[in-house]
């Protein structure tokens, strides 16, 4: 992958910097020295992500002799340290080894290329054949994972707030998805436009985890990050599309401060004005379009949404009612003017976003 004009240089990372922001000030001296290792970490990487812009990104091409529609797979690890990738430990086709995060972060890049390629036809994140790289056990009780433009990137948590991040493929999907935005869309990571950045990402890594599961949309749960709370949080998730703001409500943690429609959008200069917390809104309204119409929510939700995606027509600085307007004309260009289109009027009418005229 190359620099090119209008790149967005985005670093995202699963958790976001105001909850790190939260667990840096807790009473529990361990907790706060976690949060602020991984605070540091994180500025540290998304200063090297801006860097790209001036001195270029390496080009990421699929190997030769590759072939199309095929995972590309490359699993390192940075064995607690921080300079990447790491040491390789499995690549495409090698047998699963004893080391569960190798495993999981292998499994979780097949299952995101997989859904992309069955559901969207498409070839890879890029949809150009990308060859997808991890590094597992980065730095030491390191409560992130990120994508950086180039590859992923898991932390094995503290054991304390956050287990291993390779646990949910969700979060895997989720991390990937922002390649995919990056080489569509290329949404701005700030305020409404960055809040649909981190809610796309959702949408798909919650669909990646039902794809793997086999799960009907009645029967998904909805949470972005299950299994990924420790024992002592009291918690589920890090996000529910379902029922935003309802995924924590921890001493340590916080509260899950998403909103749930447009007349609770958070006005903050935090999460780089709010992704994380109101991509709510989009979330649900995604959520209530795939409950509507049941069946395996990839299928008609997924396609509308990736229509919109991938279509040309969402701007890098789309507010939600731009969003939400393309779903509308996406819905009755490919199903016509049937209970898909109702579904997705109905939808962000509930979450109040203006999606007509």
């Amino acid at each position: 992958m190359t620099t090119s004009p209008g790149f967005e240089p985005v670093f995202c990372t699963i958790i976001p910097p105001h909850v790190l922001d939260t667990l840096a000030q807790s009473a529990d001296p361990t907790v706060a020295k976690t949060a602020r290792k991984s605070l540091i970490q994180d500025a540290s990487q998304r200063t090297a992500r801006r860097l790209t812009t001036v001195i270029g990104a390496p080009s990421i091409a699929a190997p030769k002799g590759a072939e199309a529609g095929k995972p590309h797979r490359t699993i390192y690890d940075a064995r607690h340290h921080t300079d990447l990738p790491g040491r390789k430990v499995r690549g495409e086709g090698d047998k699963p080894g004893k080391d569960a995060s190798v495993n999981r972060a292998y499994a979780g890049l097949g299952a995101t290329f997989e859904l992309y390629l069955k559901a969207y036809q498409r070839d890879s994140i890029d949809g150009n054949n990308m060859p997808l790289d991890a590094t597992v056990h980065f730095d030491a009780d390191y409560n992130n994972a990120f994508w950086n433009g180039e590859q992923m990137v898991f932390g094995d948590g503290d054991g304390e707030i956050f287990l291993d991040f390779t646990i949910p493929v969700d979060v895997i999907g989720h991390e990937l998805t922002h390649g995919v935005t990056q080489h569509t869309a290329n949404l701005t990571y700030f305020g409404q436009p960055g809040a649909l950045n981190e809610s796309m990402s959702d949408v798909f890594g919650s669909l990646i985890k039902q794809y793997t599961l086999g799960q009907t949309a009645a029967d998904a749960d909805w949470l972005i990050g299950a299994g990924l709370l420790a024992p002592r949080v009291t918690g589920k998730a890090l996000r529910s599309m379902k029922e935003p703001g309802t995924a924590y409500d921890d001493d340590v943690l916080g509260k899950d401060p998403q909103p749930a429609d447009m007349d609770h959008y958070v006005t903050t200069g935090r999460d780089n004005g709010g992704v994380h917390i109101n991509s709510g809104i989009p979330n649900r309204a995604f959520y209530l379009v795939a409950e509507r119409l049941g069946g395996n929510a990839w299928e008609r939700a997924g396609q509308i949404w990736y229509d919109v995606l991938s279509g040309g027509q969402l701007q890098k600085q789309a507010l939600f009612t731009d969003f939400a307007k393309l779903t509308v004309a996406a819905a009755r260009a490919r199903y016509g003017d049937g209970d898909e289109l109702k579904a997705v009027i109905d939808a962000w009418a509930t979450v109040k976003v203006p999606a007509n005229g």
